[in-house]
């Protein structure tokens, strides 16, 4: 789908930068138009994160073995099988008497760094924090291992680390390679992408590309291509751009995701009525006696 005026378009990913002393924003805006599928970014995140290995369990869907974001897996290229056809392409010869047209693509997963972070929210001890350039980081040496992160992320990145591996109990997810970002180097998956599926770079910047990306997709008859970036609910928009070819549910997103902590007005306003009527009840049953 990229084409010569596509490759164009200076690149982002290779050059050094200073986006932590600026405090300037930074983001990813993950193209899966372009991704081959080669798992790259999952290989350098976890060569340079030291992030141990996760099972290598063959998961007999598709060609994806690591199955999902977790504690050990902080880049997952989804393995998309769609029993549809993408756009206006043709998806090569049908047999049979009737079209049976399908689709294939490949979506390389990562932490969302929320604008308004549900697991920095429930962290009881400072752990988890926002940095300076608006992602957000767990300090595993600070880290006490109550979970309250896990439940409090609704898209399902952060996790415990189980035993026996390194940091067993405490929560791990992507740290945005803050330690590269500090030296002015771009993360380790968008920097070994070969195709410049991932890229990496101020936030106001993705999200132009990312709508010139999105335009030039419908120009050429993908009407469904979209931005995932859910502005309009409680996470108040995210660090990690996607576009979508599709619903966000046939790629595992969340159409609406929502911070937990929303729901606590209305949970102790319900607490509230119902202490009131049970201590009604109780005056009246007294009175009554």
């Amino acid at each position: 789908m990229a084409s010569r005026a596509d490759a164009a378009v200076p690149s982002s990913n290779q050059a050094r930068h200073t986006y932590v002393a600026d405090g300037r924003p930074v983001g990813f805006f993950t193209d899966p138009s372009v991704c081959i599928g080669c798992k790259a970014c999952e290989v350098a995140c976890k060569e340079w994160n030291q992030v141990p290995e996760d099972g290598r369990v063959w998961t007999g869907h598709s060609y994806d073995n690591s199955g999902s974001l977790g504690a050990s897996t902080w880049r997952h290229v989804k393995f998309q099988e769609l029993g549809r056809r993408l756009g206006p392409q043709v998806a090569g010869p049908m047999t049979g008497e009737a079209e049976r047209p399908f689709g294939w693509l490949f979506l390389s997963d990562v932490c969302k760094h929320c604008g308004n972070a549900g697991c920095l929210e429930a962290c009881p001890t400072g752990a988890i924090m926002r940095t300076e350039v608006g992602s957000v980081y767990v300090q595993d040496d600070v880290c006490n291992g109550c979970g309250y992160c896990v439940v409090g992320c609704p898209f399902g990145v952060i996790d415990r680390r189980p035993a026996p591996l390194l940091g067993a109990g405490g929560a791990f997810k992507c740290t945005f390679c803050y330690d590269r970002q500090k030296d002015g180097l771009t993360p380790a998956c968008a920097k070994a992408c070969p195709t410049e599926s991932i890229h990496f770079g101020p936030l106001d910047e993705m999200q132009a590309r990312a709508e010139q990306r999105v335009a030039t997709l419908q120009a050429r008859g993908f009407a469904d291509a979209q931005i995932y970036n859910p502005v309009d609910t409680s996470v108040g928009g995210i660090h990690a751009l996607f576009l979508l070819l599709g619903p966000p549910e046939e790629f595992g997103l969340p159409p609406r995701p929502e911070v937990p902590t929303i729901y606590l007005r209305g949970a102790w306003t319900s607490a509230a009525i119902t202490s009131a009527l049970a201590l009604l009840c109780a005056c009246l049953a007294l009175a009554a006696l």
